[in-house]
């Protein structure tokens, strides 16, 4: 196949995706690569008449019968009774086959795909199997060491740990992860964003000290920095967190690696709000998602911000 493709798995039912692609897809069209909708059809179009929104889709059984310059859509099976209700775990069912049919397409040729998911819920889908999306597809794959960036083309982040707790950090860390990390999105932005990236490594402690005999900087993060640069990576550090996220720190750099999740991703939000994304790095196709969850709170009310769906599909779209 020689075009490209953006699949896109609604995620789950009862979220305010549906509402965000009807914001999107009313005012954008036209696509350079064929979009592709897995999910429950008669739900998302129910759900989009009435918060005031349409999508023409073509219906499709088989990749074959794709079309470019049109809403594609592979149905799965799904029975509710509300357009809009709770999130349970009713819908597990749902969205493993959303999955399991959106990933069999992308075995042709992962290459040829984007894979785009909507927002899942972590507490019912994945039952503490999983720590998140990017955990699961990485198993579903068969892959090891996927990295998680937090991408905006002004600054990215992408900590060491995910989403574990905050007292399993230091024991979480060491030098072959921090390297391998580093390696793979140095690959990334030098063969997908065409850019040869410039990158900041925190410490882990306060100010990058601690009392202990020897900290985790000596022992792990700086002769991590040392290996890196012997395999031509620009990278520096380590640096204070409390301090680094500062203007005239982050206008030198295009990627800062952390410790842990908070330690990056919260001043990345308060930096960017929702303009940014989250991309999984070491997975057979780019996989990327809107940087928010399902928000059921706001499940109907048509007052959600697009924005991260929008830089998420048009950076699809471009790269």
């Amino acid at each position: 196949m020689s075009s490209k493709f953006i699949i896109i798995v609604l995620g789950e039912p009862y979220g305010v995706f549906s509402e965000l692609l009807g914001k999107f897809f009313s005012l954008n069209r036209k696509f350079k690569k064929k979009i592709i909708i897995v999910g429950n059809k008669e739900l998302l179009n129910g759900q989009l008449k009435k918060l005031g929104y349409s999508i023409k889709m073509n219906d499709m059984n088989n990749i074959k019968l794709s079309k470019l310059k049109k809403i594609n859509i592979l149905n799965i099976k799904f029975k509710y009774k509300k357009l809009f209700s709770n999130i349970t775990k009713l819908s597990n069912d749902y969205l493993k086959e959303s999955f399991y049919e959106a990933l069999k397409i992308t075995k042709i040729n992962p290459n040829n795909f984007i894979f785009l998911n909507g927002p899942v819920s972590k507490k019912t889908f994945f039952n503490k199997k999983y720590l998140g999306v990017t955990e699961y597809l990485s198993k579903k794959t068969d892959s090891k060491n996927e990295v998680m960036l937090i991408y905006n083309e002004k600054l990215s982040v992408s900590p060491i740990t995910t989403h574990i707790p905050l007292k399993d950090v230091a024991k979480k860390i060491n030098k072959q992860k921090i390297i391998n990390n580093v390696l793979k999105l140095n690959s990334f932005y030098k063969n997908i964003i065409k850019k040869k990236p410039k990158f900041a490594i925190l410490g882990l402690n306060p100010h990058c000290e601690t009392v202990d005999i020897v900290s985790e900087e000596e022992k792990i993060i700086i002769p991590s920095i040392k290996n890196l640069k012997k395999k031509k990576v620009d990278i520096s550090g380590p640096f204070s967190a409390d301090t680094f996220f500062l203007k005239k720190n982050i206008d030198k750099y295009d990627v800062v690696v952390g410790m842990y999740h908070d330690q990056v991703l919260t001043p990345i939000k308060t930096l960017f709000n929702f303009n940014a994304i989250n991309i999984t790095v070491g997975l057979p196709f780019i996989r990327i998602s809107p940087d928010h969850g399902p928000n059921s709170k706001m499940l109907g009310k048509n007052k959600s911000d697009p924005s991260s769906l929008k830089y998420a599909l048009k950076f699809a779209d471009k790269y």
